[in-house]
């Protein structure tokens, strides 16, 4: 094999090797698959619990 033989062969080969790995785009994601959503602290239902009565007897009495 000469060496012109072997640069003809040597592109085929690395473009065929490139192909086969970018060939094809990869698949789209959706923007809904790429956001996740959860709250940045536990609930406390303590604390959002509201009584009027006691605001009444806190501040009116």
């Amino acid at each position: 094999m000469t060496q012109a033989e072997r640069t003809e062969k040597a592109p085929d080969t690395a473009e065929a090797a490139r192909r086969a790995r970018f060939g094809a785009l990869p698949e789209r994601i959706r923007v809904e698959d790429t956001v996740e959503e959860r709250p940045a602290t536990v609930p406390d239902p303590a604390r959002d619990a509201y009584s009027a009565d006691e605001w009444l007897v806190r501040y009116c009495l």
